[in-house]
């Protein structure tokens, strides 16, 4: 690892209380962690779904939860309860260059 300092990308932090009772934050949290669960669930219910007609409506489903999660981590981090690190440049470009040397290797990519 480089000796430069990660840097956070994130709100200034909601206050909520720090207590052994559930808090907004926590419930948002809990929230957030149950729409991603379901969109994996549904995402793999659609890979295998056998009816047009099931496929469909599992979409529908899919589309409206995974609408529900980019709102609740929308809301967490626009509340500073949620932190990503911001991307280095040069580690993005040599991932691209590393990855991109592996399309030769897939059948469906020459």
């Amino acid at each position: 690892m480089n000796n430069q300092q990660s840097k956070k990308v994130q709100n200034p932090e909601t206050a909520v209380p720090k207590n052994e009772q559930m808090n907004e934050r926590d419930f948002v949290n809990d929230m957030l962690a149950t729409e991603k669960y379901m969109t994996d669930a549904y995402s793999t219910a659609m890979n295998e779904a056998s009816c047009q007609n099931l496929y469909q409506d599992i979409s529908s489903i899919f589309n409206e939860t995974q609408d529900t999660q980019r709102n609740m981590y929308n809301l967490m981090f626009k509340n500073g309860w949620y932190s990503v690190e911001a991307a280095d440049q040069q580690k993005m470009q040599q991932s691209y260059q590393q990855f991109s040397g592996y399309k030769n290797q897939l059948p469906y990519m020459n």
